[in-house]
């Protein structure tokens, strides 16, 4: 059965051999920045495990922004109690793990705190071939990022959670 808990300190050579399975070594974050997101803002940093195993995990600061700015990148500093958006900067699913619906209980999961916590929206990047996912969950295409992390094209992703 899949648990989705809080990330821990300990999850991560875990958290970072799925990061690289899953993104290209340019789009990749690296060790140093998972564990400083871990660090920073373990209130919406999640994972999802099953007997034991990291299937795969979600994370993002709350930002004060609409949308996902290239310093988040960077560093993160810790989330304000409520209100402003929930970004995320990662999702990421195992190989052994995808299309088995982990990705959108991840996604679930996240969104139900940020609610709870009166958070905006959720906000986030992604390439082209991602676009049709998220909106099957919600997500409206809001254009082409800003972003030029990676030297890829990005599209800002957005879902209200306040009436």
């Amino acid at each position: 059965m899949l648990n989705i808990r809080n990330a821990k300190m300990e999850d991560l050579p875990q958290l970072v051999a799925i990061e690289q399975l899953c993104f290209s070594k340019e789009e990749a974050a690296t060790k140093e920045a998972l564990e400083k997101r871990i660090a920073s803002i373990p209130d919406s940093f999640y994972v999802a495990e099953e007997d034991g195993v990291i299937a795969g995990f979600v994370n993002g600061p709350v930002i004060e922004t609409a949308f996902i700015t290239d310093d988040l990148f960077r560093g993160s500093k810790k989330n304000p109690a409520t209100g402003w958006h929930q970004s995320i900067l990662g999702l990421a699913v195992s190989p052994h793990f995808q299309n088995r619906g982990v990705a959108a209980r991840l996604l679930t999961h996240l969104e139900n705190e940020a609610r709870e916590k009166k958070r905006k929206t959720i906000t986030l990047t992604c390439k082209e071939n991602f676009i049709h996912f998220y909106e099957r969950l919600g997500y409206l295409n809001k254009g082409v990022s800003s972003s030029k992390h990676a030297g890829v094209t990005w599209y800002n992703m957005s879902k209200e959670l306040l009436p």
